[in-house]
């Protein structure tokens, strides 16, 4: 498929989708390599029968909203938001937690094949935990893609994936077999993978920590990114953290949350 029609194509159907093509400009090569396999699945000659295809076949746009999720993922992706939790948001809100004789509950909507979630944990167990060894931290990773859910449950990568981790932090954290990296299985433990759309209601909470990255108000519409904004402020703890994409700003309307280190994309319920 040629760029031109794939822009085309995508300026039709992402609409519909309540996505925005501004945050598929530059990823788009990714989705319509997809759209191409899936017109040669169903033995169509071109991206306008496809497009006929799916004004005729409702069933067949959950189908294309699969293959609109962009998976683009590595361990301590963005080390300065991964910092600024170290540093400042985990050992406040380990207060708070052992202030009620709790745990750190935290999610990581949007988990692709796990990065995000077992960095956390990385940083837990060897940056911030052994400073609180009366508080325990859970992780919650979800992710829409059934195939990349099952890739975060078996926890194993190739080196490129781990190239910005800190050199003892890999060396503690995983073991290497063959051309693969394997997350040691205490770490494992700190996280539970679900398959989960964060455009559907929170699962149960409450969360001192949300991680939401590159996703919601990146790829969707702006009514879509305003409901997905209110459905993550009511899921997190009063004082507790939303941490978006750095280069992301939170939809027009959404209340409850003021700036904790907006330049990295971290905001904090208020009171």
């Amino acid at each position: 498929m040629k760029d031109a029609a794939c822009v085309e194509f995508l300026q039709w159907a992402l609409p519909r989708l309540r996505m925005r093509w501004a945050g598929f400009r530059k990823v788009r090569r990714q989705v319509c390599r997809r759209v191409e396999r899936r017109i040669r699945e169903l033995d169509l000659p071109d991206v306008d029968a496809y497009r006929a295809y799916l004004e005729l076949t409702p069933d067949e746009w959950p189908q294309l909203d699969a293959l609109c999720h962009v998976t683009i993922s590595r361990f301590y992706r963005d080390r300065s938001v991964f910092g600024f939790l170290e540093r400042s948001v985990l050992p406040e809100l380990v207060g708070d937690a052992a202030a009620r004789a709790g745990s750190i509950e935290a999610w990581s909507a949007g988990c692709a094949s796990g990065e995000e979630p077992y960095t956390l944990a990385l940083v837990w167990e060897y940056a911030v935990g052994p400073m609180f060894p009366t508080v325990a931290l859970h992780v919650l990773a979800t992710d829409a893609d059934e195939t990349i859910i099952r890739r975060a449950r078996a926890a194993s990568y190739h080196d490129g994936s781990l190239r910005e981790l800190p050199s003892t932090w890999r060396r503690r954290g995983f073991v290497r077999r063959g051309d693969h990296f394997h997350l040691r299985p205490a770490l494992r433990r700190l996280v539970t993978v679900v398959e989960h759309d964060v455009r559907d209601p929170a699962p149960d909470g409450p969360f001192d920590l949300i991680l939401c990255r590159n996703l919601a108000f990146t790829y969707f519409d702006a009514a879509l990114q305003r409901e997905v904004a209110r459905n993550l402020t009511k899921a997190l703890r009063k004082g507790g953290a939303l941490v978006v994409g750095s280069h992301e700003k939170l939809p027009e309307g959404a209340s409850g949350l003021v700036p904790w280190c907006s330049l990295l994309g971290v905001y904090r319920r208020s009171a």
